[in-house]
């Protein structure tokens, strides 16, 4: 019973905590026109790469930077920003709520009321080098007089 009341009384303060409410960590989906492209993620953990298109897994309090390469093609660099959306927000408040100033801790720490943005990161690749000129129409041929 004492272990039930402590385990209440520690997890009282967190119960509109964001980190419990939509967790530490979040899936970035990456897409490209042309699909197949390698998309660098840094800012995580463990350097990713994936081909497009695909879907990672980041702490929400990561610096993110995502690199699109395909041959024959411009790279493209995003950065991702971090803003807090109503729902973090709400967790955040939940919070003050519940008088929970340890949970307003862990979610500034763990980055939990945030979002990166965009998500989804979505990049139309440019072909490198100038476009293709089209074809100028040939005037036709005449026939030659026999001789």
């Amino acid at each position: 019973m004492l272990r039930l009341v402590l385990a209440a009384a520690i997890a009282l303060p967190c119960v509109g905590c964001a980190s419990v409410t939509r967790g530490t960590t979040e899936n970035i989906s990456i897409a490209s026109t042309p699909a197949g492209a390698t998309a660098e993620i840094t800012g995580l953990e463990i350097p990713t790469a994936c081909v497009t298109p695909c879907v990672v897994q980041a702490k929400r309090s990561a610096d993110i930077t995502v690199t699109i390469n395909k041959e024959g093609y411009e790279p493209q660099t995003i950065p991702l920003t971090k803003e807090i959306p109503g729902s973090g927000a709400a967790g955040f408040a939940g919070n003050l709520l519940a008088g929970g100033l340890i949970g307003m801790g862990v979610d500034a720490a763990t980055g939990a009321a945030q979002d990166h943005k965009p998500n989804p990161v979505i990049v139309t690749l440019q072909p490198v080098g100038p476009p293709p000129r089209p074809a100028k129409p040939r005037a036709p041929k005449r026939a030659q007089p026999e001789s």
